[in-house]
This record gives structure tokens, C-alpha cells and sequence, in this order.
């Protein structure tokens, strides 16, 4: 942290000016593309009633009813805000999640620095700064700009607790255990943001696994270990114990498709789709329609056929989907045996081919879901301007990537590294068996990218 003070003292008008354009993007947003439905409003639903009435539920017909359906860190941040600026104040929430999305910048900074050099810490704070991706997030009520926030912060006190580990070896001192604890309680608001925020707590103990055969310590390793699972899945008791004894049900999370006990869930339909899906318009065209929309079989890709028996029936099921609007439990059981027909025709596509699509999507995509930009964005013809501005956006996405690796390659970053590799390696292999690819599920990863891209312009021995 001393020397992170001392980088800013050093460099006030290089910080000063990088942090008023942080602030200006992220701002910038807020103004001109803010975004507020959908997600947005369901947070907010619950937030209310949570002030207004003690019930942590949603408005269904007019009654409040009691809901497990999302986890209580970002409407808990929505009341906060609230309280301060008034219900339903959805403006405040943007400009405060600018505020800490900015604050972000600096984490990233310190998570380079920590790493590798001032030179790679002053370049990673500019390229966080100005990415467009994260920035845009701020205009949207969701829970990425806290869950960013908060993986930024888990890998830097993971990071200061490998390298108190690695640094004890060679100087013979006790390693430290508080930047364990640290990394614990980050880890923990982020899982109770998002359920799959567990995921860092998989990273952080691959660095302890690997401590564990390095270390000098091992006992020490173990007690950092033990001390990381208590801080991380110890907060989760007052949520597990109220949907046990609300629902009667063990729900440490929150259920993997958002639904309260009880409720139908379109299993046959979903475990359908994952037998074709790869892209993102999909997710818009068909998986969103479900339950809501007619679908319209047109515009299936043709990987979701095999011959011309499945296209026929697909399609029967589709109409029958699209003549009353609604899944039945018959019809989504005839779903689930076509999925299983698919499967078994092509295992390895199901479990290999797709999840790897599905992954470069969420990675390569222009991520343009927030814009007034049109989802087939490659159809250039028929939106020349927005097409120009997705292939922008995908080039800018492509060079932070491209800088992370370099980043990578040039330094040997030892166990602080293997964390930081984990931690998007296991998230990507997690994402890859979703049937919604959404690029802003690899936003949580950004922070170890725009740590290691900053090292694509630092070299070890310069400052």
C-alpha cells in the first residue's frame, strides 16, 4: 500500500488526469445510454419492498411475495442508495456505480503493481480508465460494476497473500494471514451479488493448493486456507438460515433459473437449447422469447438441425410453443427428448464444440448488449453505421485481450499469476455450460486482464 501512495505522489497530474476521464466515460454513459429494465427493475422491486414493507420478496398482483430468486448483496446496495436519494432513484445508482467503477481503476492499478512494476501499474490504470466495456455497465442497475469491484479487490489481497508467502521463503519471516481475510470478505460480497462470484474462491485456493507443495510453511498455508473459507462462505448463514426457514428449503445461492420453491421450471426447453446455442443473438431472438414471445423458428441457425426429420420437428414443437405463448410441462418434456436424441447423436459437439463457442462469444464479441446497437451486427447492409461502431468495439475488445497476453508473456508473475490465470480459466470452463452466452459474464475477469495487459508496456528491471 506504501508503495501504491508513493506512485501516486509521484505521478499526481498523470492520476489527476486519468481519473477526471474515467469519471467523464463512465459518466458519459449515465447520460447519453442509460439503461434501466428488466433486471434492473426486479432489483429494484425487491429493494422496496425490502424498505418499504421488511419483506424481501416481489410484487406479484399486487401482493408482496417472499423470493429467493436473487441474492440479497445488490438490493441490499439499492436500498443504501435509496435511503440516501430516494425510492426508485435509479439516476443516483448510476452515477454512484460510476463512482465506484472509477474507484475500481485505482484496485487494478494496485493488482499490477503488486505484480509487476509502477510502469505496468500507470499503464494498467489508463487502460481501465477508458475501457468502454466496463464503463458501460455503470448505466445499467445490474449487479457487474459491484461484482467487478469486488473480483478486483479478492485477487489483489489474494495476490499480497501469495506474494507474503513467496517473499517469507526467501526472507525467512512468518507470512502474513489478514490479506487472506481480506480476500475472504471480498470474495463474500461478490458471491452475495452473484452466485457464480464462488468462483474467485476456487482461484484463490488453486494459489494455496500450489503454495501448499512451494511453501517453506504449510501449516501456515492451511490456516490461510481455512481463514479464506470461513471469511468467504461464512456470510452466506443469515441468507442460507432464511430460506430455510421461509421456504424450507437448503439455498446457500441462489437457484441456477431464478426460480422461487414450487415453481415450473422449462428444464426440457433449456437443456434444448444447449444442444445448438454458441452466440449471443440467440440468447436475444430465442432464449429470451421463452414464456414471453412467440419464438420464430426462422431464425434458428442451422446447427440446430441434424436432418431434415429434426428440422420437421422442431418446428412442430415450436409452433405448438407459439399457439399459446407457454411451455407445459408436456410440451417441455417433448423438448427434453429431442435434446436427448441431440446429444446422443453428437456427444462431442454438446459437451466440447459448443461450450468452446459459447466461450469465445462471451470473450470476442464486440459486447454491444447496452448500445443502440443492432444484435446482428455483422449484417452490415442493412446498419452500415452500427455495424462500424460494433467492429470498433470488437477491435478495442481484441486489443486488451491481445495486451493481457502480452502482458503475460513477458512476466513471470509465479503463484500471484497462477491465481490470476485460474481465476479466468475456471470462470470461462463455468460459462462455457450456460445456454446464455452474455459477454458481460466475463466482465469479472477484466480486472486480471487490464492487470496483465498493463504489463504489455512494462518490462521487468524498469520502473
Amino acid at each position: 500500500m506504501k508503495e501504491l501512495l508513493d506512485l501516486l505522489r509521484r505521478n499526481k497530474r498523470f492520476f489527476l488526469s486519468a481519473t477526471l476521464a474515467a469519471l467523464a466515460l463512465r459518466l458519459f454513459f449515465v447520460c447519453v445510454f442509460p439503461r434501466v429494465d428488466g433486471d434492473s427493475l426486479l432489483y429494484g422491486d425487491i429493494a422496496k419492498n425490502w424498505m418499504s414493507h421488511g419483506i424481501y420478496g416481489i410484487t406479484v398482483d399486487d401482493q408482496i411475495k417472499p423470493t429467493l430468486i436473487r441474492l440479497p448483496g445488490y438490493p441490499a446496495f439499492l436500498v443504501l442508495v435509496f435511503s440516501l436519494f430516494g425510492q426508485e432513484h435509479y439516476t443516483a445508482v448510476m452515477i454512484t456505480q460510476a463512482l465506484i467503477d472509477t474507484n475500481t481503476c485505482l484496485v487494478i492499478a494496485a493488482l499490477a503493481l503488486e505484480l509487476m512494476n509502477r510502469r505496468a501499474a500507470k499503464a494498467a490504470y489508463l487502460m481501465s480508465a477508458i475501457c468502454p466495456f466496463t464503463a458501460n455497465y455503470a448505466a445499467a442497475p445490474l449487479t457487474e460494476t459491484l461484482a467487478v469491484f469486488c473480483a478486483a479487490h479478492s485477487l489483489y489481497y489474494g495476490v499480497r497473500g501469495v506474494k507474503s508467502f513467496e517473499d517469507a521463503d526467501t526472507k525467512r519471516v512468518r507470512p502474513r494471514l489478514l490479506p487472506w481475510v481480506a480476500a475472504g470478505v471480498w470474495t463474500a460480497a461478490g458471491i452475495l451479488l452473484r452466485p457464480d462470484g464462488g468462483l474467485m474462491l476456487a482461484a484463490l485456493g488453486l494459489g494455496l493448493l500450489v503454495l501448499l507443495f512451494r511453501s517453506g510453511d504449510k501449516k501456515r498455508v492451511v490456516v490461510a486456507g481455512i481463514l479464506l473459507a470461513m471469511t468467504s462462505l461464512g456470510p452466506l448463514a443469515p441468507w442460507t438460515l432464511r430460506n430455510w426457514r421461509t421456504f424450507h428449503v437448503f439455498e446457500p445461492l441462489a437457484p441456477r433459473y431464478a426460480n422461487d420453491p414450487g415453481e415450473f421450471v422449462e428444464r426440457g426447453f433449456n437443456h434444448w437449447i444447449k444442444t445448438w446455442i454458441a452466440d449471443y443473438v440467440s440468447v436475444h431472438e430465442i432464449y429470451w422469447h421463452s414464456g414471453e414471445e412467440s419464438i420464430d423458428a426462422g431464425l434458428l441457425p442451422e446447427r440446430a438441425f441434424d436432418s431434415r426429420q429434426d428440422y420437421d420437428r422442431t418446428h412442430r414443437l415450436i409452433d405448438q410453443y407459439n399457439q399459446q405463448v407457454d411451455l407445459s410441462p408436456a410440451l417441455d418434456a417433448r423438448f427434453e427428448q429431442l435434446a436427448r436424441d441431440r446429444i446422443g447423436r453428437k456427444p462431442f459437439r454438446y459437451y466440447l464444440w459448443l461450450p468452446a463457442l459459447r466461450i469465445a462469444d462471451m470473450w470476442f464479441r464486440p459486447r454491444t448488449e447496452l448500445l443502440p446497437i443492432d444484435s446482428r451486427w455483422w449484417e452490415v447492409s442493412a446498419h452500415p453505421e452500427e455495424s462500424a461502431w460494433a467492429l470498433l468495439l470488437a477491435g478495442i475488445n481484441l486489443f486488451y485481450l491481445l495486451a493481457a497476453l502480452r502482458g503475460w508473456l513477458n512476466w513471470k508473475l509465479g503463484v500471484g499469476g497462477v491465481v490470476l490465470a485460474g481465476f479466468i480459466v475456471v470462470r470461462s470452463a463455468f460459462l462455457g455450460t450456460l445456454e446464455n452466452p452474455e459477454s458481460r459474464y466475463v466482465l469479472e475477469c477484466f480486472p486480471a486482464v487490464l492487470a496483465l495487459a498493463g504489463g504489455a508496456f512494462a518490462r521487468p528491471g524498469n520502473l
